[in-house]
């Protein structure tokens, strides 16, 4: 499958954005690139060492201190034995039961939870997708004798771990209810239902809980959070009832909870261990403090006995915003964007030493946030209590270390750094954290969209997540070993291309790496930097280096090939993985107005009012910077505004285009540059209007071009071109490209 096929040259209608002006010309020194750059902090990422850290503070709200990520080494705590109920467990690490979107395959869904196992983790819980309820009208569904819960089940068990199973009611009607729901997020309310209904509900979900058993389940999770049935119950800003299941009492907003937890065991036995997941706090995140009847920590620990007294087993405690969902399990978007921690996607900020009752760990990026309120909530309970919202300790060992020794929580509760790396648990154990793939807190992962538009959940660093199984990677998540060992070279060594070369070297082939500079990773130090430490681009360039070692690549540097060099050294198979070559205006500064490059706008004298011309993920990290800096930022882009941020995941894009806006930046899509003049930009707006606006700087960040024509000529029989190189866009897709090619060979 050679990719050189994909060497396609986007259509040249931005050229009508210089409005008549000298044609575009590419910019000698703009190289191969990496879109995505979502700013933070201008300052890297703490070593892990305390004595050489800095303390990275915001200027502004939730000043950020990345003084915890240091590793003594001792992860005693961490590896200690816990019991679940009767189940046994030998560390601390648990698999969340989030969404997956791999149901539908029942061969990539089995194989998707057999890795978590197979990488050492103990307690495996499985997402909700299946029709549960006989009685309700359900967005799930995927009857339970046609799903894939068998499978799953079995390929936990043939790796020696448990499996548990969420059960969720969000996305059921009730004869109260005023709108059909329509999807899985459509929200359950307690107010809608009539007794019977509750007691049908409970029934239903009990003869549920017992065929998950018979299908071998060894545990449940009542899913009481978010916008479930059992929160509009526990919650008195939902649960405007007047009968025994209404807000007056804590007996009264926990009895449809715990008569389902009793019904459980009386069905089941006392030793099916049953979990509750509730909002460990709430805050009213669509307007800032108005949040008279949202869930305190302390009407929390009076509910959680209640639900303890009736047979809970353990408790899952997470965020409860009630206005954005995605925050109540990756609650760290809060800390996405440079400068912005606190954002709430509304264009406001949280001053988290008030809101959230001050009870949020609110200066470390969003890592470990919810541990003071697990801790209350486990001074109040015999049973364990665990947590949810970057649980990573490999990125911090000894944060998350003494946090379970000081009995803060008993387990952690992890999903996006399982994912990206399954055998986390296992590497970990064995001291081998530079060989764990680091969650880079992308959100790709998340109903994200394609180039298209298209619904696309995937993960920037495991290729293979949404791809095994599918058409793209039909052999699954193992690689097949090469069926003819070749001698392969690999240009450029940015993310494309070392992971084109990890995976050809692991699948068999001779793999050498040839980088023109003296370092690996392309832009991704230019995009740490520009981002901060928020996305962890430090650790993913690290990782990605000691996988060259780990693979056997040889990696040679300070090395520009041309196409002579590769002609002399005659390899099989070449990869072209060079990056982009950046688009420009063509156009000249003049004395009161300068022209910068993206690529150089953090060493360049920038003035107080800026326009950045562009609007992809770069643009807008960029402009997040310069904001930072309290400069004025103005975007022009001849892009419509739907475009704006290309590149990015969606929910990145949620929570920092609005402060942008909020801060003052003015965007103006569709738009054309006229004139360069002196402290000023002259444009044709997207209403026709000619515009001037206050400039002392343009930042040319216009999206990247391709840059493949190394391969023109080239008489290598196989040939693959990656990455920006072939079709600029972001780190994901330059990972993803780089990983079929190196399975192609």
């Amino acid at each position: 499958m050679g990719t050189t096929d994909t060497r396609r040259v986007p259509a040249l209608s931005r050229r009508n954005f210089l409005g008549g002006m000298a044609a575009t010309a590419l910019s000698a020194s703009a190289l191969a690139g990496l879109t995505g750059c979502a700013p933070t902090q201008a300052a890297k990422p703490s070593s892990g060492d305390a004595s050489d850290q800095e303390t990275v503070v915001n200027n502004g709200l939730n000043p950020q201190d990345y003084d915890y990520t240091s590793n003594t080494g001792d992860l005693a705590t961490l590896f200690s034995s816990w019991s679940f109920g009767p189940l046994q467990l030998s560390h601390r690490m648990v698999k969340s039961a989030a969404g997956s979107d791999t149901a539908a395959n029942p061969e990539e869904a089995a194989a998707y939870y057999r890795n978590f196992a197979k990488g050492g983790v103990e307690m495996v819980w499985v997402e909700d997708f299946v029709d549960k309820y006989k009685h309700f009208p359900s967005a799930r569904s995927t009857p339970i004798d046609e799903s894939p819960l068998a499978e799953i089940v079995q390929a936990i068990h043939e790796e020696g771990s448990y499996a548990g199973y969420q059960i969720s009611c969000m996305g059921i009607n009730f004869s109260g209810t005023k709108q059909i729901a329509s999807g899985s997020f459509a929200s359950a309310v307690a107010a809608d239902m009539t007794q019977e209904e509750i007691k049908l509900l409970e029934q239903d979900t009990v003869t549920f809980v017992k065929r998950l058993k018979e299908l071998g389940f060894d545990a449940c999770e009542i899913n009481a959070a978010g916008n479930n049935i059992g929160q509009s119950f526990l919650s008195r800003m939902r649960n405007t009832r007047d009968d025994e299941y209404g807000p007056q009492n804590f007996e009264n907003r926990t009895r449809f909870i715990c008569e389902t937890i009793k019904a459980i065991k009386a069905e089941c036995g006392n030793d099916f261990p049953v979990q509750v997941l509730i909002n460990g706090i709430e805050e009213n995140d669509g307007t800032i403090g108005d949040s008279a009847l949202y869930t305190t920590v302390a009407e929390n620990k009076a509910m959680c006995k209640l639900m303890e007294e009736a047979g809970a087993n353990s408790f899952h405690v997470r965020l409860g915003p009630t206005s954005q969902h995605v925050c109540e399990f990756a609650s760290d978007l809060y800390f996405t964007g440079y400068g912005i921690d606190g954002t709430t996607s509304y264009g406001t900020q949280f001053d988290f030493s008030r809101h959230w009752e001050g009870k949020i760990i609110g200066n470390h990026s969003g890592c470990g946030m919810m541990l003071d309120v697990a801790a209350e909530i486990k001074e109040a309970v015999n049973v364990p209590v665990g947590t949810v919202t970057y649980m990573d300790p490999a990125h911090a060992p000894d944060f998350f270390e003494n946090a379970l020794k000081d009995g803060k929580a008993d387990f952690l509760i992890m999903n996006r750094p399982l994912t990206v790396d399954p055998e986390y648990v296992t590497k970990l154990k064995e001291g081998r954290l530079d060989e764990i793939a680091p969650c880079t807190r992308c959100m790709h992962c998340h109903f994200d969209v394609d180039k298209e538009g298209n619904t696309y959940e995937h993960c920037r660093v495991n290729a293979c997540t949404q791809h095994a199984f599918r058409e793209s990677m039909p052999e699954g998540f193992d690689l097949p070993a090469a069926e003819t060992t070749k001698n392969v070279m690999v240009v450029g060594a940015g993310p494309a291309g070392m992971e084109a070369a990890r995976i050809a070297a692991l699948r068999g082939h001779n793999v050498t790496l040839y980088e023109k500079k003296s370092s690996v990773g392309g832009m991704l130090e230019f995009a740490s930097t520009v981002k901060g430490p928020h996305e962890n681009l430090d650790a993913l360039r690290s990782y990605m280096e000691k996988q060259l070692e780990v693979s056997g690549v040889k990696l040679v540097t300070e090395h520009e090939v041309d196409a002579a060099f590769i002609e002399s050294e005659k390899p099989d198979a070449l990869v072209l993985a060079c990056g982009g070559l950046r688009d420009t205006l063509g156009m000249e500064g003049t004395e009161k107005t300068s022209i910068v490059a993206i690529e150089d706008f953090l060493t360049a004298t920038i003035g107080e009012n800026v326009v950045i011309v562009g609007s992809n993920a770069q643009a807008i990290d960029a402009a997040l910077n310069l904001q930072a800096q309290g400069k004025r930022v103005s975007m022009v882009t001849p892009d419509p505004i739907e475009k704006v941020d290309k590149g990015q995941s969606n929910w990145v894009k949620t929570f920092v285009m609005p402060m942008l806006y909020a801060r003052g930046m003015r965007l103006w899509p569709n738009a054309t540059i006229n004139e360069i003049g002196d402290g000023a930009v002259t444009i044709t707006s997207e209403a026709g209007a000619t515009e001037s606006i206050a400039c002392d700087t343009v930042i040319e960040a216009m999206d990247m071009l391709p840059n493949s024509s190394l391969l023109d000529g080239i008489s290598v029989g196989e040939t693959y071109a990656v990455g920006d190189c072939a079709e600029p866009y972001n780190i994901a897709d330059a990972i993803f490209t780089g990983n079929l090619a190196g399975r192609a060979i």
